[in-house]
């Protein structure tokens, strides 16, 4: 019983880091992630080309290229303990974008559903 009870309690120990590790990164979708950039102390990040963000973005976005050579460069310069929201034109780099934030330790990441073009249609 004793062995049981031991077991039971790593394993539930072991899937609250788990599921907290996975909270890190957040996709969200266009009311919430609207309502976040609203707050105070947040970075908002366009992963998109200096192209697509001069034909349009969200008003305070700081453009870091996805493609440009120095991307992990300028995303470490972003402060990890404050939450970053980000978005991209339809949400494929800025999911990879949130990933690798998380390697790099930033504590909170904000990734928008459907990116611009759900922004853009709200």
């Amino acid at each position: 019983m004793k062995k049981m009870l031991i077991l039971f309690f790593s394993l539930s120990v072991f899937s609250s880091c788990r599921s907290q590790e996975k909270e890190i990164v957040k996709r969200v979708n266009v009311v919430t992630f609207t309502k976040g950039i609203a707050l105070k102390n947040t970075q908002l990040v366009d992963v998109r080309t200096q192209e697509e963000f001069e034909q349009g973005h969200i008003k305070g976005a700081k453009l870091i290229n996805f493609y440009s050579k120095n991307f992990k460069e300028e995303l470490q310069q972003l402060d990890k303990t404050i939450p970053v929201y980000l978005y991209c034109r339809s949400g494929v780099r800025s999911r990879k974008a949130s990933k690798l934030l998380k390697k790099l330790g930033f504590q909170e990441i904000y990734d928008l559903k459907g990116g611009y073009v759900a922004y853009k249609n709200k």
